[in-house]
C-alpha cells in the first residue's frame, strides 16, 4: 500500500516578508520521511482569514495529514485557531482542560494568566489536545489537521507528540554520489537509469564550486535491496567521475 501523504501549511507575515527563516518544513520534512509518511506539499500564508481558511480546507481534503505552524500565540495576530475553527465549522472557545494547563503553568511560575494568554486556551470545541513540554500553551487536531507553534523547539516538540499517533507506511531510504560532471552530460545515462528503476526517485542537484561543474545524484526509494541495486548501476555509469 502506499504511504499516507501530508501537506504542511506555514502561517505567517513574518515568513513571506524575510524576517524570519523558516525551519520548520525542514524538521517536519525529515521526521516523516522517517515516519514513512510522504510531505507532498507545503504552502506559505499571511496572516489573513481568508487566506488561511481557504488553504485548510483545500489542503486538509486533499492529503491524509496536514500540520499547519504559526499562529496560535496571545497576540492580535495569532488568528490560526479561529481559522481552524472556521474551516471545519466548529465553534470556538476557552477550553477548560487547556485553562487548566496554562493556569497551573503561570502559577507555578508567577506570572500573570492575564486576558492574552488565557487566549492561548482557546481552542476548537472538537478538537484534542497536543502536548508542549517546551512552554505548555497547547497544540489541538482537528481530524486530520494538526496545528502547532511556530517556535521551532515548541513546533519540534509537539511532532514529536503526534507522530506516535500516525499510522506509518515504509521509511525511505537514500543514497547520493557525487559527480563532477554537468548535468548535460549525465542527463541521458540517468535518463536511463530512472527507466530501469521506476520504482526508485533518482533526484540531480547541480552545483558549482570553484569553476567546477557538478551533481550531487540521490536515489530514494522503500526497497533498500532496490536502492542498492540502483546505487550500484549508478556508481557503474560514472565510475570515471
Amino acid at each position: 500500500m502506499a504511504n499516507p501523504t501530508a501537506a504542511m501549511l506555514v502561517i505567517g507575515d513574518e515568513i513571506l516578508s524575510g524576517r524570519t527563516r523558516d525551519a520548520n518544513m525542514h524538521f517536519l520534512a525529515g521526521a516523516l520521511t522517517k515516519h514513512g509518511i510522504d510531505l507532498r506539499e507545503v504552502r506559505i500564508v499571511s496572516d489573513d482569514r481568508g487566506s488561511i481558511v481557504s488553504a485548510v480546507k483545500s489542503l486538509s481534503q486533499s492529503y491524509d495529514h496536514l500540520f499547519t505552524s504559526g499562529g496560535i500565540g496571545p497576540t492580535h495576530d495569532d488568528i490560526t485557531a479561529d481559522c481552524i475553527a472556521e474551516a471545519f465549522g466548529q465553534s470556538i472557545d476557552i477550553r477548560e482542560d487547556a485553562y487548566a494547563l496554562l493556569a497551573a503553568h503561570y502559577e507555578r511560575t508567577n506570572k500573570e494568566f492575564n486576558a492574552a494568554r488565557q487566549r492561548m486556551a482557546r481552542i476548537p470545541e472538537h478538537a484534542t489536545l497536543i502536548d508542549n513540554p517546551v512552554s505548555v500553551a497547547p497544540g489541538f487536531t482537528v481530524q486530520n489537521t494538526h496545528v502547532m507553534a511556530g517556535v521551532p523547539s515548541v513546533f519540534q516538540a509537539m511532532v514529536e507528540a503526534v507522530l506516535p499517533q500516525l499510522s506509518a507506511g515504509a521509511p525511505l531510504h537514500s543514497k547520493s554520489l557525487r559527480i563532477e560532471r554537468g548535468e548535460g552530460d549525465i542527463a541521458g545515462p540517468l535518463g536511463k537509469l530512472a527507466a530501469r528503476f521506476p520504482k526508485l526517485s533518482i533526484g540531480s542537484y547541480p552545483f558549482q564550486e570553484n569553476g567546477l561543474y557538478g551533481a550531487n545524484i540521490v536515489l530514494r526509494g522503500e526497497n533498500s535491496d532496490m536502492l542498492s541495486e540502483g546505487f550500484a548501476e549508478l556508481e557503474r555509469l560514472f565510475a570515471d567521475s
